[in-house]
């Protein structure tokens, strides 16, 4: 029993660290779904990802790349270097909308007051 739970804990890392790349370290997110673009790269079936996942870290798969997502949207947003249709262009989502729920529902900002409350915390904390 012991042996399958190690298996499934490393299949489960595996899975994050899929995602992680996916989302952190290419330039351009696949352009097939994120569940073809995982399997594929575990050569496992999806829902067998899926369960293993979701028995292991009580979350599903899709709430996990929501949740870094959002990071990834946090992380331009403060760089400033892209507006919000770009980052929603850039990450994939169906609309500046889409994206604006999504950040709201998991930060309780939307994504201009987010940008703006980094910002004023950043020049004050200069000015000291």
């Amino acid at each position: 029993m012991e042996l399958i739970d190690n298996n499934k804990n490393i299949l489960t890392e595996r899975i994050k660290n899929v995602i992680i790349e996916m989302l952190y370290y290419s330039n351009e997110l696949p352009k097939v779904n994120y569940s073809q673009y995982i399997s594929q790269k575990l050569n496992h079936d999806y829902t067998y990802l899926s369960n293993v996942f979701a028995e292991v870290m009580c979350t599903t798969i899709q709430q996990f790349i929501i949740k870094h997502k959002i990071e990834k949207v946090k992380e331009l947003l403060l760089y400033n270097e892209l507006n919000l249709t770009e980052i929603s262009y850039k990450l994939h989502y169906s609309s500046v909308a889409h994206l604006s729920n999504q950040f709201k529902k998991l930060t309780g900002y939307c994504p201009s007051d987010f940008r703006e409350l980094k910002q004023n915390r950043v020049s004050y904390s200069n000015n000291f």
